[in-house]
């Protein structure tokens, strides 16, 4: 374990829904774990009026994201809380970031804590460049004292040109070492755990190329809608919500070359390489190769449900895309003309992430009854949520005369390390930048790139409005079109249930 320096995290926004679900329970996991340095505190900072006390009592006794923990004791409750205290700011106004570093200076005086400052911006992105600059006004940007990070939620940028100016405009206050661009999936165990099976074991790392795998799958389903968030999502939709971040981002892992070092440098740039392979979209391919939908009225185990464009906040006549389909090629030796299938959607079937590598078929016919099964070669199945594991799906000798095979399953379950505590994302990332590791955070250069491939796709849809846009029912896989764009006999995309080792087809239905 590395030495964690004695510290301040300071969180803008901190009266915010993502500071008391997720930000403050993590920070209490490590405490309880004892992962926290000597000198450590918490100072929240919003416009919010808190005293101390009031903060405290928020965010930690009266916070029922963290009172439901096993560790949530008397005394783990009353000891984390005197870590805690606030500061009430204009963060719209940067003449106030004044205030803001004569309080840190009152906590370094009582928590000793070395001018160490994580500084996370648990904000809307419109003040994500105002922040960088005030505290740079503030001088809380220099590390004469101690040193200073900044740690920036998604969405990072609305499109490529966004993205560059809210790069250009952080490393204006920042250096680029000073900036960690968080992606809570990448602190998922699994995630992490598909750079150690490839490059520790040999089964694998040998096959992991074009002359043994047949293409490339990953799913991210949501069983969910919207929600409250249609304001926000009908600006978004879901090429910008989760394919340019998180599932680019799962890309990158499967299809990295192996690092030269397992350290945050040379696996950032083996994940930028990747980016660059990305084999640019023109205009037919986008209308060939991408699909995206809208989930439209349905009925769900007997219940009405509503569509997409009924939900609050939503435009009647809107055409942001609630399912995106995409079939993409990497240029290099490795992978060259594999193709990688993404899909992702809300209102489908179940809530599931996973990736699935496809072997080759056997280019024999001893066992040529079996060719009539959908999907029948070899898979990995690699499932980030929920069930996380890994499941080896080959085939089997049935009992008995002749040589008929089944296909049969070999699978490791993380619920099975009884004796093991998996932590959550934002408590694994929260740690790594404590402790100034970033190999698990993004690098402006490598989001701008992955921006630069999903770019022509978002043009095309703005100034074509031929591109359809298809209905799917709600509760269902999304658009039968989204079949089509998988070539092969007998190929389909794996339709997986919340359960890793079950199969089946609209199995949640």
């Amino acid at each position: 374990m590395k030495k964690t320096d004695n510290q301040v995290l300071v969180i803008f926004g901190a009266s915010g829904d993502l500071t008391r679900r997720k930000l403050i329970p993590a920070v209490f996991n490590l405490y309880a774990s004892g992962l926290l340095p000597e000198c450590y505190a918490v100072l929240g900072v919003s416009r919010s009026e808190f005293s101390d006390e009031d903060y405290r009592a928020k965010v930690v006794f009266e916070n029922e994201h963290l009172l439901s923990k096993d560790s949530a004791t008397e005394e783990n409750l009353k000891g984390f809380a005197n870590l805690i205290f606030y500061q009430s700011i204009d963060t719209k106004d940067t003449g106030t970031y004044g205030q803001l570093k004569d309080r840190l200076g009152r906590v370094d005086e009582n928590k000793a804590t070395c001018s160490n400052y994580i500084f996370y911006l648990s904000t809307p992105p419109s003040l994500y460049e105002t922040i960088s600059e005030g505290l740079a006004d503030a001088d809380l940007n220099t590390e004469d004292a101690g040193w200073r990070k900044l740690i920036i939620e998604k969405p990072f940028g609305y499109d490529l040109d966004s993205a560059k100016k809210l790069n250009d405009k952080l490393l204006a206050s920042f250096s680029e070492d000073q900036i960690y661009r968080i992606d809570h999936y990448l602190g998922k165990e699994t995630v992490q755990n598909i750079f150690v099976t490839r490059f520790a074991n040999t089964i694998f790392e040998p096959l992991w190329n074009r002359n043994y795998i047949n293409r490339v799958e990953i799913t991210a389903a949501e069983s969910v809608g919207v929600e409250k968030r249609g304001g926000y999502y009908d600006g978004s939709g879901a090429l910008r919500d989760m394919v340019q971040n998180h599932l680019m981002q799962l890309v990158a892992f499967v299809a990295m070359e192996p690092p030269v070092k397992a350290d945050a440098e040379s696996i950032r740039n083996e994940k930028l390489k990747v980016f660059q392979s990305l084999r640019p979209l023109d205009e037919k391919s986008i209308r060939k190769n991408i699909i995206r939908g809208q989930y439209i009225d349905s009925k769900i185990r007997g219940e009405e449900v509503a569509g997409y464009r009924k939900e609050t906040g939503v435009d009647p006549e809107s055409k942001t895309e609630t399912y995106v389909a995409l079939k993409f090629f990497i240029d290099n030796w490795r992978w060259k003309d594999v193709p990688f299938y993404i899909r992702t959607g809300k209102k489908l079937p179940t809530r599931v992430t996973e990736l699935v590598i496809h072997f080759q078929p056997n280019h024999h016919h001893l066992f040529a009854n079996d060719s009539a099964l959908a999907n029948a070669q070899n898979m990995l199945v690699i499932r980030i949520q929920p069930d996380e594991g890994i499941l080896l799906k080959f085939d089997m000798k049935i009992p008995g005369a002749g040589f008929n095979t089944e296909q049969v399953n070999m699978d490791f379950m993380y619920n099975q390390l009884t004796d093991v505590y998996v932590p959550d994302a934002y408590e694994r990332l929260i740690l790594d930048c404590m402790q100034g590791d970033a190999t698990l955070y993004s690098r402006g250069d490598a989001l701008e790139a992955a921006w630069e491939f999903v770019n022509p796709i978002l043009e095309a849809w703005e100034n074509d409005p031929a591109i359809p846009v298809y209905g799917y029912p709600a509760g269902t896989w999304g658009p039968e079109h989204a079949d089509d764009l998988i070539d092969g006999k007998n190929m389909i995309w794996r339709y997986p249930c919340s359960n890793l080792t079950d199969d089946g087809i609209y199995c949640e239905l």
